[in-house]
């Protein structure tokens, strides 16, 4: 439980200025090339650090102190963001929260290693329902904390409840290695990165997460301001999206997948992010704008748990936190490449043009998911669900 508590304020650090955040880099005078590379920083530090933090972690054997340093660095971001208002220490400050972000992967690893190896994707997707909770709770109150006192109060909040996050995480237990563990050595890294699962897995996030930082994360709350938005209604923009998406999380991996399989729940998800994105720009008031952020999250809910499980569940133990610490670095392309190009076509085409990549790239992920996971037999679906699963059949289902 302590250590849930503490992914939560984790998350509700790190999120609580996020639906702000775009609306306020733009209020200090930002154009939106300038603001996607700002958005873009957040993605480009993850790809720097998080393959280094989850190999460092592995060779070293622990966990906590890599916890303390990305609870730290979320800590150290919001309050540059509060304290300074400036666009270069905006783009400071958001790099670090990428540093933050980074040690996620040693987060997940060490909480999934408190399971048996054929419920890693339970334990995923217990983490991301914690994640999405806490991004809901404090993405619900940061527009009201701007429209009742300031743009900087959220900033100071997400410091503060970081340093408590801290605090909190000095308590945490590390798992002892297991005697029968395998070392990591340099050999191993060459066989995990070239892992043909977890490559199409990644390259599929990638896409996932470019969406994710172009829409909701990204440029949605922009376009609900240009439709007359107050700064308080972006809590009704959060809720539309994040609810559906919290409920499809909880069910994607295992109820859906059990009855529906990994490939349909995957193309399903894919596609109708596409659809959905693809309306934004066609909402005609704020109204309709929620409208399609309640099918919007509902459709990425399916996907994230279900990639985060395949990531790593045919992997060794001993190599997990290398697994992930390269899958979390590959899809961070997309969380820097996503809002960095969207950027750019939205100053020369504005908002609509930066919506319309981010449709075509879920299209894209939805035609490699239906191509890549051709058989969904039940083993396959076990594994992906959090079941017993059968080795060879798991190989072949991504």
């Amino acid at each position: 439980m302590l250590f849930i508590s503490v992914v939560f304020l984790y998350w509700f650090s790190s999120y609580i200025y996020v639906p702000i955040l775009s609306p306020y880099i733009e209020h200090l005078g930002a154009s939106y090339t300038y603001l996607g590379i700002v958005l873009g920083s957040y993605g480009l530090m993850q790809i720097l650090f998080r393959l280094p933090l989850g190999i460092l972690s592995d060779f070293m054997e622990k966990r906590r102190p890599f916890i303390w340093l990305g609870l730290a660095a979320s800590a150290v971001s919001g309050l540059m963001f509060a304290a300074f208002g400036h666009l270069g220490w905006a783009l400071a400050a958001r790099a670090m929260a990428g540093i933050a972000a980074s040690t996620w992967v040693v987060f997940t690893v060490a909480f999934s290693g408190f399971f048996p190896k054929h419920e890693v994707t339970r334990a995923m997707s217990m983490m991301q329902f914690t994640t999405v909770a806490a991004q809901l709770t404090s993405m619900l109150v940061s527009g009201y904390l701007v429209e009742r006192w300031s743009w900087q109060l959220p900033f100071w909040l997400g410091g503060i409840v970081a340093v408590v996050a801290l605090v909190l995480a000095l308590f945490l237990r590390e798992k002892e290695p297991d005697p029968g563990r395998t070392p990591m050595s340099l050999q191993d890294l060459a066989p995990v990165m070239r892992d043909r699962t977890l490559f199409r897995v990644s390259f599929l996030s990638i896409l996932a997460h470019c969406v994710l930082f172009i829409t909701m994360f990204g440029y949605t709350p922009n376009q609900a301001l240009d439709l007359g938005a107050s700064k308080n209604d972006l809590a009704w923009l959060t809720l539309s999206f994040m609810l559906p998406h919290a409920a499809a999380t909880l069910f994607a991996g295992r109820t859906l997948v059990n009855r529906f399989g990994a490939r349909a729940v995957l193309t399903v998800g894919y596609v109708g992010t596409a659809v959905f994105t693809f309306c934004i720009p066609a909402a005609s008031s704020f109204g309709w704008l929620c409208v399609t952020q309640i099918f919007n999250g509902l459709a990425q809910g399916l996907v994230f748990p279900l990639l985060l499980g395949k990531s790593v569940a045919h992997i060794e133990p001993s190599k997990r936190a290398t697994a992930m610490g390269f899958y979390q670095a590959v899809y961070a392309i997309g969380m820097f490449m996503g809002p960095f190009i969207a950027g750019w076509i939205s100053s020369a085409w504005g908002l609509a043009g930066g919506f319309r990549l981010a449709a075509y790239a879920a299209l894209a992920a939805g035609v490699l998911a239906f191509w890549w996971i051709r058989t969904d037999t039940k083993a396959g679906v076990s594994a992906a669900s959090g079941g017993p699963p059968n080795t060879r059949s798991v190989q072949k289902n991504v």
